[in-house]
């Protein structure tokens, strides 16, 4: 089993073979993207009912609750990609972390937008420095300072561990975020959804909630596989294999 993982893990670290394999990743990445995209949305905001609280103002969870959590995960996905680099010195690994940096900030971007629009009919305000939305801010930082330090010194390699290393210690930013309703007395409302708690959601609000979380993944996985297949692109320019790929 072990053998497996080291092999396949050694196969990913490919640029050939990443390059050559990702292009039917793509095609069913979007197929699955648009699919669930257009069934959550079309359901959410247009057939599910509205809330007895907050109206229809609440169907703004359906992209916020998904970006949220997508940016999360993100920068949880480049932390691990540069502490691979860091540890294996795999190229691969960091042309995924620089992947990663710019989608996981816009996912990060778009949560605070649409959480300052859900904030305003529900607190009466565009922005509190609410625990919550603090913490996110400094996610959104945090991604600003990778890009940064990947892009602004001169050497790759070093501007590749610098932004690593940040990333890794922005970490503790993660389950700050979490649990910021809990151990903070914050407006922002607890989760809405819990693993260990069964879903106070009606079913036909739930139900596109839950397509339009697994979207944003898939679309997150498709814009990495994507700028990936770009960093590849560049860096491997001059190789032989890569001629002979385009060629077709």
């Amino acid at each position: 089993m072990w053998q497996q993982v080291v092999q396949f893990y050694n196969r990913f670290a490919s640029p050939k073979w990443f390059y050559q394999q990702s292009s039917v990743w793509v095609t069913w990445l979007s197929a699955v993207a648009i699919a669930g995209a257009l069934t959550g949305l079309v359901w959410g905001l247009l057939f599910a009912p509205a809330d007895y609280q907050q109206g229809n103002s609440f169907r703004i969870i359906y992209i916020h609750v998904p970006a949220a959590l997508v940016a999360q995960s993100a920068y949880i996905m480049m932390a691990v990609s540069g502490g691979a680099y860091l540890i294996w010195q795999r190229k691969m690994a960091a042309w995924i972390a620089r992947a990663i940096a710019p989608v996981g900030a816009a996912f990060c971007l778009i949560a605070l937008v649409t959480g300052a629009i859900w904030g305003k009919p529900t607190w009466g305000t565009w922005w509190m420095w609410d625990a919550r939305l603090t913490s996110m801010l400094v996610l959104l930082f945090l991604y600003f300072g990778v890009m940064a330090l990947q892009q602004a010194i001169e050497s790759s390699d070093v501007g590749y561990r610098a932004g690593a290393i940040l990333s890794l210690v922005g970490l503790v930013n993660i389950p700050i975020i979490k649990y910021s309703v809990e151990w903070w007395n914050t407006l922002h409302q607890p989760a809405t959804l819990k693993l260990t708690e069964k879903p106070s959601m009606h079913p036909d609000m739930l139900w596109p909630l839950l397509i339009m979380i697994g979207t944003a993944y898939v679309f997150l996985l498709l814009m990495i596989v994507l700028r990936t297949r770009n960093e590849i692109l560049w860096h491997e320019r001059k190789r032989q294999w890569l001629s002979k790929v385009l060629e077709f």
